[in-house]
């Protein structure tokens, strides 16, 4: 990221002689829960505002771009929801068959729908979502090759981040909390390893496919005893060196779309593979109407089984997509993650309305029942919530 501030700190002193854009949007967040909290020191509601504005600008025919994304949530409860980031923070320069990017950035692997298991490059962003969708932005050099049989990405990633964790006043969390402070690593360079990564991406047809490999620190980490200054016990993270090779394929047949995603991955204490994969069947202009109709199936395996450091390890996941095609842009996603062996049961549902050109309503309730003692998921078992977000677009 210090490579790239020059590049930045000219370009703003070039004054009107660049086009600098500006979009983003600025967003009001509320969340309320259903249950009184395990402990009493958790809230029963919460609300929050966030920002992510981004600043960007190409030169040179367009051949070179500077992209800059902050993000800052101010949070009424919870601390450690209290943060910000940089997204990205990048300088792109597209050649003849090639482009490279120097900087902070965001990179997505994946195609299904419950479970991403591909992607590796970036640290979740676990205070704003337990989902897993929002990510930390990562450092980072990638080159990429363009050719008639495929693309070749190359990532050098200088720096770790890690994993945010909800506070002691924080909802969604473990009891015993998480203690960021009593962090370790099993490489003695810690946070400052170097990590490498590269990836194959092509299309044949009807298929896209692409092929990984990952060598660093992991992005997951395990969790150890141990006790705070004061005799708390919490728990302690603890990153271990990791490779993973994975494969993601997705096939579009006419109102079929399959998806694929598998990993093998090796560390500290033991090797193991887990895919994830299914369909969505989309029916188009349901009832004579503008409206689509998905049906989404996926199942989630990991080798591990109960072991596994994920709650979703023998699981399936059924769900509807609504996508209304209006002016306003509404959809609506519904479905349930079932663990067909102890029955815990995860349900979602999201939806989203655009008002006008500038606002966007999002809404979010999740409800756990039926929550096994052994399952990973025992700890949200009184954490049903609802979310509402009103985000203006600029």
């Amino acid at each position: 990221m210090h490579a790239l501030l020059p590049v930045l700190l000219l370009s703003l002193a070039a004054g009107n002689a660049l086009a600098w854009r500006l979009a983003g949007n600025m967003a009001m967040e509320s969340r309320v829960f259903f249950q009184q909290p395990l402990d009493a020191s958790q809230y029963g509601a919460d609300y929050s505002v966030s920002m992510e504005p981004e600043f960007s600008h190409q030169w040179d025919d367009d051949r070179q771009s500077l992209v800059f994304r902050p993000f800052a949530r101010l949070d009424r409860h919870d601390d450690e929801r209290s943060h910000w980031d940089i997204r990205e923070l990048q300088w792109v320069y597209a050649g003849d068959g090639w482009e490279a990017r120097l900087g902070v950035g965001r990179i997505y692997w994946g195609v299904t729908e419950a479970v991403h298991l591909v992607d590796i490059i970036n640290q979740t962003d676990l205070v704003e979502n337990i989902d897993g969708e929002q990510k930390l932005g990562q450092p980072m050099v990638k080159l990429s090759l363009e050719e008639d049989w495929g693309t070749l990405d190359f990532f050098l990633l200088p720096g770790f981040r890690e994993r945010t964790f909800p506070g002691e006043e924080g909802r969604l969390r473990s009891h015993s909390r998480v203690e960021q402070d009593l962090v370790e690593y099993e490489s003695s360079a810690g946070q400052r390893h170097v990590d490498y990564a590269l990836r194959w991406s092509h299309y044949i047809g009807e298929w896209d496919m692409g092929l990984a490999w990952f060598q660093g620190t992991g992005r997951d980490p395990l969790f150890r005893p141990g006790f705070t200054r004061k005799g708390e016990l919490v728990l302690a993270p603890f990153y271990e060196q990791t490779s993973q090779a994975s494969v993601d394929l997705q096939a579009t047949l006419g109102e079929w779309l399959w998806k694929l995603e598998a990993i093998y991955r090796n560390g500290l204490e033991e090797d193991y593979y887990a895919f994830t994969g299914g369909f969505e069947y989309t029916r188009i202009g349901i009832l004579d109407t503008a409206a689509d109709l998905g049906v989404i199936a996926e199942l989630v395996m990991d080798e591990r089984g109960d072991q596994a450091a994920t709650a979703f390890n023998h699981d399936v996941f059924l769900g509807l997509r609504w996508t209304a095609n209006d002016a306003q842009s509404l959809t609506v996603l519904a479905g349930a993650v079932v663990d067909w062996e102890n029955g815990s049961t995860l349900l979602n549902l999201e939806a989203s309305r655009r008002f006008g050109q500038a606002y966007l309503f999002s809404v979010q309730l999740r409800s756990w029942l039926h929550i096994d003692p052994e399952d990973l998921q025992y700890i949200f078992r009184q954490d049903d919530y609802l979310q509402v977000e009103l985000a203006r677009y600029f």
